[in-house]
């Protein structure tokens, strides 16, 4: 498993390519933009943020909004998609996920922005989370969406998931899917970090 550098959260910075040729990082998130993802949330869609919370709300509270900045708390971590859009950054999509180790499973929820929705930005975000669950350890990666949520529901199905009932809410559908990646199939840079880790420890031990 990755020893996360919290202090050097760049590092785990990735720029990927869409179809159409159009560049996307998916980068954790930092402090300093609580603004824009508060931002990001009040600007989605009530049916968005819906799907997103599995109820009703117009923007993250305060305490919510602090989990999300704070990278590691709890051993949950947030990422944001972002694009370059004249001249400054803007986030077009999000993901929050938790690894349990004991497990090796790799849970996370990620929302688009409406504007962005069939670009293929959720696919590449779930490909990069897939990368980034491997460098964890992770073997099995699973959701919950809502039965309703047809977009999330879509996009699993894409990525490769396979669905099953959630064992405590009728309303829900959990997605799972298991990986054994390699780094040459979906490379990032949680990757890279983690071969190194592995690399150093080798060394350390010869």
């Amino acid at each position: 498993m990755i020893s996360l550098r919290l202090n050097h959260l760049r590092e785990h910075a990735d720029v990927v390519r869409l179809g159409d040729g159009t560049s996307l990082t998916v980068r954790f998130v930092e402090r300093g933009d609580a603004d824009a993802l508060q931002g990001y949330f009040r600007g989605l869609t009530v049916l968005s943020r819906y799907n997103r919370f599995f109820g009703a709300m117009s923007e993250l509270s305060q305490s919510e909004l602090g989990h999300f900045i704070h990278v590691g708390e709890d051993d949950r971590f947030s990422v944001i998609a972002t694009m370059a859009i004249d001249g400054g950054e803007m986030v077009v999509g999000e993901a929050r996920y938790g690894f349990e180790a004991e497990t090796a499973t790799f849970e996370f929820g990620l929302s688009i922005d409406d504007r962005w929705q069939g670009h293929g930005i959720g696919l590449a975000l779930i490909r990069n989370l897939e990368c980034r669950a491997a460098a964890l350890g992770a073997k099995r990666l699973l959701g919950d969406t809502l039965r309703s949520n047809q977009a999330m529901i879509g996009l699993a199905r894409k990525a490769g998931f396979t669905f099953t009932r959630n064992p405590d809410d009728w309303k829900l559908v959990r997605f799972e899917k298991y990986i054994a990646l390699e780094p040459r199939d979906i490379p990032c840079a949680s990757w890279r970090l983690a071969a190194a880790d592995a690399a150093m420890g080798r060394a350390s031990a010869n």
